[in-house]
Parts: structure tokens; sequence; C-alpha cells
């Protein structure tokens, strides 16, 4: 099975602003993207797929793979399938540009879920340790089958806690995705859904059309930068590990 990591990688986030050209440690964050990507050995082949020359010439100038979408997308699976449409890869792993700390244990499980042919799309999830964040739309939350399969994400707290005897598992996603190349394909072909446009989820377009994701629980505990504090958690997390 050839499989691909492609890190889609925009320059004008809208929460964050240039955010994955920004100092973390000796390098930018997306090239820590990059490097940690490629230095886990899963992959054939490693490319950031960007809208802007800086990222390109950030990556290339530094040794790496890179190449420029044609199109403008609106998510980072319509823009990592126009990569796709000409690479032959098997499964190909989403890897999301602002999460610097790939964990190398948790992407192989992710691709290990391929094992299983009846599984299209897979994906990543944690339990919320910090209960404060559930409430946090910043962080997607997911629920699942018996069988880790995805029942649905939402910004808002899932499942509500009306049953106070109880206490819930909150599971955060992660926003690292791998897929078949024909369910990647078949994504881009279907228009954007009620529920994605509401969220601002790309995934909900699989369920509402009814794809499951597999999801893998992972322990890893790194640091996603959406907004300027998390720069300054990364920088902290970056010296913990040095």
């Amino acid at each position: 099975m050839k499989t691909i990591a492609l890190i889609p990688a925009r320059y004008a986030a809208t929460r964050f602003p240039f955010k994955l050209m920004q100092q973390l440690g000796n390098k930018s964050v997306i090239r820590h993207t990059y490097d940690n990507t490629l230095a886990t050995d899963l992959f054939d082949e490693v490319i950031v797929v960007t809208d802007s020359e800086i990222i390109l010439n950030e990556i290339v100038e530094n040794g790496g793979k890179a190449v420029m979408s044609k199109k403008n997308h609106e998510s980072g699976s319509d823009r990592i399938a126009e990569a796709m449409e000409s690479n032959e890869a098997d499964v190909v792993l989403n890897v999301q540009g602002d999460e610097p700390f790939i964990d190398k244990r948790t992407l192989a499980k992710l691709l290990d879920a391929f094992k299983d042919e009846q599984v299209q799309v897979a994906s990543v999830m944690k339990i919320f340790k910090d209960l404060s964040l559930v409430s946090n739309p910043n962080y997607v939350k997911v629920v699942v089958d018996q069988n880790n399969n995805s029942l649905l994400f939402s910004r808002s707290p899932i499942p509500y806690h009306r049953d106070q005897e109880l206490n819930p598992t909150y599971y955060e996603h992660i926003g690292v995705y791998a897929f078949r190349k024909k369910a990647l394909m078949q994504f881009t072909q279907w228009p954007i859904t009620p529920l994605e446009a509401i969220e601002k989820i790309e995934c909900l377009r699989y369920l509402e059309n009814g794809v499951q994701l597999k999801m893998v629980l992972t322990e890893h505990e790194g640091v996603k930068i959406d907004v300027p504090e998390d720069l300054e958690k990364a920088q902290k997390y970056l010296e913990n590990l040095n």
C-alpha cells in the first residue's frame, strides 16, 4: 500500500494570520510540521500543498517538497485532493500545518486502520483532560459508536450532560485525516453540506453523505496553533521536549 502525507498550508488563516510562518524555536511552524512528519519514516512521500509562495519557498529552500494550489479552496481536503489527482498513492494522510508536534505512533495507528477494507476515512481523537475546554468552540468534539466510528462532530459540547449522576467522556477531534484516494476525490464532488457550513467542520460533509470516519484514540499531548496564545504554549512545549 503506497502512502503519502500531504500538508495543506494556507497563509492567511482567519483566527491567526500568517501563523504557519511564525517562528517556533529555530524554525517556522510549517517547517516543524513538515520535518516531523518526514522523520516518522512512514510515508513514501511528504509534500506541503500551499496557496502561498512564501510557504512554498520556506519548504523548498530548506530541502523539502512543496507544490502550489492552482485554485482557491474552502477546506484542506479540497486543497490536497487537487494535489492527489495525478498521484497514484492508495492512502493519503492529511496532516494539519498548524500541528507541529507530530506523533509517529498515532500516525502509524491511523494507517493501520486501513487494513480493514471497509474503512474509507480515518481520523484521530483524544480524551479531554481539561474539561473547561469542552465548551470552547475552537476545540472540535466528536462522539463515536462502540466500534469507534464517528457519529457526530461539533464545536458545541457533545454529549449534553443531562444526567448528572453519569460522568461522560468527552473526546477532542484532532485534525489529522487519512483517506483512500477514491473517498477523497469523491469528497470534492459533493457540495458543501448544511452542517459543514454551519459548524465549519469539513468532515461533517462525509457524515452527511453517509460515510463514517474510523476514529483512532491517541494519548499524545501536542499543541495545535489556532490563536497567538497557542504559540506561547508551543514554545514551552518545545522547550520541554529539548
